[in-house]
């Protein structure tokens, strides 16, 4: 399992860690995908990019007032996500950033530092 340092204290889960297929929030482990807000984390059971809904990931975490942008994590590698999906996310008045699951749980950690209002979708690692 790999560990992250938390330099700088905020409000909100941080991810901590990986393990073999996912993320780590403090002593809670998540061994599949992840949905997180500045509010709370969820396990998440999407594994695969052509099953994303974003009116599940938003109501899933229920964060008001609406997120900045959707930081999408898309597994091991970097892939996109559907056009379709794209779309939808813009039609939300929200930005995406997509990278791979283990970047996108790193910048999460950089960006609620700066308190950005963001929500994130990560696919498993494994």
């Amino acid at each position: 399992m790999v560990e992250l340092r938390k330099d700088v204290d905020f409000v909100g889960p941080v991810i901590t860690g990986f393990t073999s297929s996912g993320f780590k929030i403090g002593d809670q482990r998540f061994n599949q995908g992840l949905l997180i807000s500045p509010e709370q984390a969820l396990g998440w059971a999407v594994s695969h990019l052509d099953r994303l809904d974003l009116a599940e990931i938003l109501s899933s975490l229920n964060l008001s007032p609406a997120p900045e942008f959707l930081l999408l994590g898309s597994g091991p590698s970097m892939l996109q996500p559907p056009a379709a999906f794209r779309r939808e996310v813009e039609a939300a008045g929200m930005g995406l950033e997509v990278m791979d699951s283990r970047a996108a749980a790193r910048t999460w950690g950089v960006l609620r530092a700066e308190e950005r209002w963001i929500v994130g979708a990560f696919l498993p690692l494994a």
